[in-house]
């Protein structure tokens, strides 16, 4: 069939990539490209955050993680398995995801940095979406997917020449499909020099001025913030210093990493993931978005199940 997919983000690319393997027409169409995307500030840590329901968050984190970790051996994805740990002033039960890693340990205390009581110590992906994204985008040129960059105002639009529509919009649903249950959720984040780090680090102690120091290959992402219904775009250097200064209180070594660059984007919070198809007056509607903060930990799971809705159509 001929399938259009509506937004570039990881979970676009990732949808229309599988779409294309399994032998559909494919093409994407979105506002947003490249450094554009809210996937392209994204610290990429698989790790399902603020993405529901459990179950089938579950589930597409597990089969991301098996993707994940296979292209590991293609050193051109940009994807590494890097150890790390999440820290907790109080003592914490597993997370409910635990099925969805092979291995999860409880940080030794003399691990622990001061004023931390319990901790989780596990390997998973790190993603680099400065190599990543250019990478599937790669995959979808060789696949014989374009890639058009234009604002598309409705579903009727989104329908010329296709005989299925894709919705992974992220935030854009709002507009696209009148969807008010997304909410916006701020994120800052810093880009410094890699210095040598190799283990990441999280604290989500307090849900709004989160912790975490995420090394990639020649950067390290600090972070961060999580404000809901906050879409202001501009870099705050009351942020920036604030993240700094908890950052380096975790890891001290980040007070000689070099400042690279800042930047803000829009995590799609919604209360469940929206992954379900709606016939319309055109046609079928695969409707893909609403990740919270965790599109890149899902994007391949959601991606073989998008690829499953359209394959049952035909």
């Amino acid at each position: 069939m001929r399938v259009r997919v509506v937004g570039a983000g990881v979970v676009g690319l990732t949808s229309a990539l599988r779409l294309a393997q399994a032998g559909h027409e494919v093409d994407v169409v979105a506002a947003a490209v490249g450094h554009g995307t809210t996937s392209s500030i994204a610290a990429a840590l698989w790790y399902p955050y603020r993405a529901y329901p459990e179950a089938a968050v579950t589930r597409w984190s597990a089969a991301t993680y098996r993707v994940l970790q296979g292209l590991t051996a293609d050193p051109s994805a940009g994807v590494r398995i890097r150890r790390g740990r999440e820290l907790f002033r109080e003592y914490t039960p597993d997370p409910w995801w635990r099925e969805a890693v092979p291995e999860l340990g409880r940080v030794a205390g003399d691990r622990l940095p001061a004023g931390y009581v319990d901790g989780y110590e596990l390997s998973v992906p790190v993603v680099d979406m400065a190599v990543h994204l250019p990478w599937l985008r790669g995959r979808l040129e060789s696949a014989g997917v374009p890639l058009r960059a234009a604002r598309v105002g409705d579903l009727a639009e989104a329908f010329e020449g296709a005989d299925v529509v894709v919705n992974c919009t992220g935030l854009g649903a709002r507009e696209l499909v009148h969807d008010g249950t997304l909410t916006p959720v701020r994120g800052q984040v810093i880009v410094v020099a890699q210095f040598g780090l190799t283990e990441w680090f999280l604290d989500q102690t307090d849900p709004e001025q989160l912790v975490y120091v995420v090394p990639r290959g020649d950067t390290v992402l600090l972070g961060g913030t999580a404000e809901e219904r906050d879409e202001d775009l501009r870099v705050r250097p009351g942020t920036t210093a604030a993240i700094l200064e908890r950052c380096r209180r975790l890891v001290p070594a980040l007070r000689g990493a070099d400042v690279l660059d800042h930047r803000v984007g829009l995590r799609p919070g919604r209360p469940t993931v929206r992954l379900e198809t709606e016939v319309v007056d055109r046609g079928p509607v695969v409707h893909c978005y609403g990740h919270g903060g965790a599109g890149v930990t899902l994007s391949y799971g959601c991606a073989e199940e998008v690829a499953a809705l359209v394959a049952g159509l035909s």
